[in-house]
């Protein structure tokens, strides 16, 4: 049997750079071709390698900037959680003032605030407003408790000029409530230190003075045995005893009233410590502290006047 020889052929192929470099480079690694992908770059941090990610800021990778981050983070919580409870106080409170008139019949509340709402609106006829009231016996103790909630929530709102007004109003008719209810001799107080006008002292007490005199029964021993209206001369007139109202002021009892007013007035100032500071609630005090004391000097004088009146 014949054994038949095949040559061996190599056919030559064609070797291009791009093919070569890419062939090869698929076998083994080239010393000029980098280890990692493009654009990736190695950064220390807390001693380890890490790859940083493309796109994002080079702050990022700041360990001092993330922990400035950090803390803005924690003092904006803190701050969001601070204000939460602030909200939380608030609604509270209001709450609270919300729960003070449910004693109270919700018809009388609403008459109330309808009441209050007319004063508000009178602007400069609050006074007759006030007065008209009071005769009608429309000021009571729930008028006072709603101007004082529309007050306690405008100084929570921080409304100056809301707090301004509602605070003039609630002591207007606070002082209108005390005067209705006020003894006669008090009330004559109240009417004679309105009279002053803080300048002519002299005058004033001239008009306290026809004042008293027009409002204390005579006291000389002759209006006493000689009736009013009694012409002793001719030995005429009405011999019948006057009648006794109910609102006769004696001059003994406005002495007696005035005097205890002021003991306990004094009483008071005596143990108030004046504020030395210059700051503005120590200069507010001070100033309250002259205001009383100059009150308490014309109630003296008035006091003084009614034990020295001659008719």
């Amino acid at each position: 049997m014949e054994a038949r020889v095949f040559p061996l052929t190599c056919t030559a192929l064609p070797l291009s750079p791009a093919s070569s470099s890419s062939s090869h480079g698929r076998l083994w690694p080239s010393p000029f071709k980098p280890k990692h992908a493009p654009k990736t770059v190695l950064r220390k941090s807390m001693n380890k390698e890490e790859p940083l990610l493309e796109g994002l800021p080079k702050e990022y990778y700041d360990d001092e900037w993330q922990a400035r981050q950090r803390e803005k983070t924690k003092e904006l919580h803190q701050r969001r959680q601070e204000e939460d409870e602030e909200e939380e106080r608030k609604v509270e409170e209001y709450r609270e003032i919300g729960m003070r008139l449910k004693g109270y019949p919700e018809e009388d509340v609403r008459k109330a605030r309808k009441l209050i709402s007319s004063f508000i609106r009178a602007a400069e006829e609050v006074e007759e407003k006030i007065e008209e009231a009071a005769e009608k016996g429309e000021l009571t103790e729930l008028v006072l408790m709603v101007i004082w909630n529309r007050l306690d929530l405008a100084r929570r709102d921080e409304e100056k000029d809301v707090i301004r007004s509602l605070d003039l109003l609630y002591r207007r008719v606070e002082a209108e409530i005390l005067k209705r209810e006020a003894t006669p001799a008090m009330r004559l107080l109240n009417d004679l230190l309105n009279m002053h006008d803080g300048y002519d002292g002299e005058g004033w007490l001239k008009e306290c003075k026809k004042r008293m005199v027009d409002t204390f029964p005579r006291e000389d021993p002759f209006s006493i045995l000689v009736p009013e209206g009694f012409d002793i001369d001719k030995h005429q007139g009405p011999l019948r005893l006057p009648l006794e109202a109910d609102d006769v002021l004696l001059r003994v009892d406005f002495v007696r009233e005035v005097d205890a007013l002021l003991q306990e007035v004094r009483a008071e100032q005596n143990e108030v410590q004046n504020a030395q500071g210059l700051d503005a609630e120590s200069i507010a005090s001070r100033l309250k502290q002259q205001e009383k004391q100059r009150a308490i000097r014309l109630v003296e004088a008035i006091l003084d006047l009614a034990i020295n009146l001659k008719w």
